[in-house]
């Protein structure tokens, strides 16, 4: 697709990139920006901005109220209010604004406003149902639906997959071991696995027959066979009949141990996190296992566990939705970063508050992530308030560069933190070179092919974002493609790379994420950007530049890989993503990138904010997507203050030449 940038509406001269006057303005924008990000802190030095997501996390919440008895019928009305705006214009609910419907949502949904009182014969009501029938009926939800469904009398738990609780006795190192699961799916999977041992079933009062096609009569709730009678699929659903065989006549002889490891697994994890992995389906799964464990409702451990899930609400004009988690860490490292490069001093106010802070962040625990990364000190840093169980490598990583660039009275504390940190780090790179982002050597595939898999995100393999996230800060902290940690993880990248130059984003939308985060990684590191694998990814990303001069890529190219090539609307994060990695690739002063400029500053607000609506945060690819409220500030000052940097240090070294010449 052509998408020639000539008819732009840019107001800066053709040699912008020489232009005093252009580079003024673009220093009043970062000023403007710094001012903006700075009167966000927090008094005790951090930030968080508003993590959102779909409508899932508002009608599971009224399953689990309804469910647990608690709630009242303003908070029900509150939630449904915001489920009903975001319906999409076919009638069923999507994973994004402006998504196609997705099944599991707009079923839930359906449950919730049925549940609620309205009429299933009125046309809305028809409307939602003829989206659902069209996609196949409800025997097609996944199946952590499907378990919230028969938790409310709604679906047959025969036809639920099997979650055997004895799965938690596998040694730690065996293969269908717990810990062969992403981090998050454990935290999942662990509880539901006690919630369909007891099958404790508490009836909505409503049925759904009529989301079942042909009728429930007709309909075969139970999983699809593959034509091809030998795979794995297959395979497990063998074993899946036999589990349930198992079940129905009780042959469990290490049923009893199971859920009392289970029980013992799900106590340890609460302690030390703000709830059960700090994730809004983990806390509500462990609230119900502990329920169906014989806990009561005003038990201490319960009500700590809800009061959690009350720290998600956020209500605006009378409606009521809830974030999948919060974000401080990820926030505070993001914008106290930003705001160093954006020229604030190592020893600033701010920057110390920020830095302190984090520091309190680090986890001295030795989590999940321990049996495959076992060190004698635990380190490294989590993404939320409070969840020592589970430092990641994106925030760690993220963290240390902070560290690095900032002075603080105790600079001492800081240095060890930051032995610490490094240390855990380089102890988490994957056989094969990049880094993941809970566990390390977390990538047995066969794993995606159970049926309980079906959400997508059952293992955590490494990923190219985050493994140039990485090499950015290696390459910081003085490593060069000498040294033999960056020569591995350079291989495991030009392995991932697509035939058309660009890399994947797991954690970001989505192509000019990933793509951005290798180009800086690899520029960190002195990797030669003039080589062509470098440079087949920099036309790539010129290629994507759009008429007003920025980037845009839609959520739809996690489904349809080739439609990462297709015009989207333009949004101030991708736009500076793309400027970052071209600038790390050489092409400060190219068109490309003085075009972008041009766009952030003229999408630039009045108070110094950038403002978008679009979603450009990944929870797990075609699954669940994230809209972070920050990231339209503070990546596009980010790119600013980059750029004025760059062309600083570009002049510095052109006089140093002309000097050292006249000599």
């Amino acid at each position: 697709m052509n998408r020639s940038v000539s008819k732009t509406n840019a107001t800066f001269p053709a040699d912008a990139s020489r232009s005093s006057e252009f580079k003024e303005l673009l220093g009043s924008c970062r000023d403007k920006a710094v001012r903006w990000l700075l009167g966000q802190q927090h008094a005790n030095g951090h930030w968080c901005a508003e993590l959102q997501g779909d409508i899932i996390l508002e009608t599971e919440y009224y399953l689990y109220l309804r469910y647990m008895g608690f709630g009242d019928e303003t908070l029900y009305r509150q939630l449904a209010g915001y489920v009903l705006s975001q319906q999409n214009e076919e009638g069923g609910w999507g994973l994004y604004p402006g998504a196609p419907s997705d099944l599991c949502a707009t079923v839930k949904a359906y449950v919730m406003l049925k549940a609620m009182g309205h009429d299933p014969q009125s046309a809305p009501m028809k409307r939602i149902r003829d989206v659902i029938l069209s996609k196949g009926g409800v025997v097609l939800v996944n199946s952590f639906t499907k378990i919230q469904l028969a938790l409310a009398g709604l679906y047959d738990w025969n036809a639920v997959p099997a979650m055997p609780p004895e799965l938690i006795l596998f040694p730690k190192n065996f293969y269908f071991s717990i810990y062969s699961m992403s981090a998050w799916s454990r935290t999942i999977v662990v509880p539901l696995a006690v919630v369909c041992h007891y099958k404790k079933t508490v009836p909505l009062g409503i049925d759904i027959d009529e989301l079942y096609v042909g009728g429930r009569e007709k309909a075969n709730p139970h999983m699809r066979w593959d034509r091809n009678p030998i795979t794995w699929h297959n395979f497990f659903l063998v074993w899946n009949r036999i589990i349930k065989i198992m079940e129905r006549f009780r042959i469990h002889p290490l049923r009893r141990w199971a859920l009392w490891k289970s029980h013992q697994w799900l106590r340890d994890r609460i302690r030390h996190s703000d709830g059960l992995g700090t994730i809004f389906p983990a806390i509500v799964n462990s609230i119900v296992a502990l329920k169906a464990l014989g806990y009561s409702d005003n038990d201490p451990v319960i009500r700590r566990e809800h009061g959690e899930l009350e720290r998600f609400y956020i209500v605006e004009d009378g409606k009521l939705h809830l974030q999948p988690c919060l974000s401080p860490v990820w926030d505070t490292g993001w914008a106290a970063l930003t705001l160093r490069k954006a020229g604030l001093a190592p020893n600033d106010s701010n920057m110390v508050r920020a830095v302190e802070w984090l520091l309190t962040k680090e986890t001295r625990l030795r989590g999940d992530w321990y049996i495959k990364n076992p060190q004698s000190e635990p380190s490294g840093w989590y993404f939320e308030y409070r969840n020592e169980w589970y430092p990641d490598v994106d925030d760690t990583t993220l963290v240390l560069r902070v560290l690095n660039l900032t002075e603080i009275p105790n600079q001492a504390e800081l240095a060890r933190a930051s032995e610490r940190g490094l240390a855990w780090l380089l102890g988490m790179q994957c056989r094969g070179g990049g880094w993941a982002a809970f566990d390390k050597d977390n990538d047995k595939y066969i794993f995606t092919k159970v049926p309980m898999a079906d959400h997508n995100a059952m293992i955590d393999p490494p990923t190219a974002d985050i493994t140039g996230r990485v090499l950015e800060l290696l390459g910081e902290l003085g490593y060069t493609t000498e040294d033999a940690v960056v020569a591995r993880a350079i291989k495991f990248i030009r392995s991932e790379q697509e035939t058309d130059g660009s890399w994947f984003g797991r954690w970001g939308v989505n192509y000019i994420y990933g793509t951005w985060q290798v180009l800086v990684g690899l520029a960190s590191v002195g990797e030669d950007m003039n080589q062509p694998y470098i440079q087949r990814a920099v036309r790539w990303m010129k290629s994507l530049q759009q008429e007003d001069g920025g980037w845009g890529e839609t959520l739809d190219s996690y489904e349809e890989p080739h439609r990462k090539n297709e015009s989207a609307t333009t949004t101030a994060s991708q736009t500076a993503w793309a400027m970052l990695g071209l600038i790390a690739a050489s092409e400060t002063r190219s068109r490309a990138v003085q075009l972008g400029l041009d766009y952030l500053a003229r999408r630039q607000h009045a108070d110094g904010d950038w403002k978008e609506e679009e979603w450009t945060g990944t929870g797990f690819p075609k699954v669940f997507y994230l809209r972070y409220h920050y990231y339209r500030h503070y990546f596009p000052l980010l790119a600013i203050a980059t750029y004025l940097e760059e062309t600083r240090r570009m002049k510095a070294a052109s006089t140093e030449a002309l000097t050292q010449a006249s000599v």
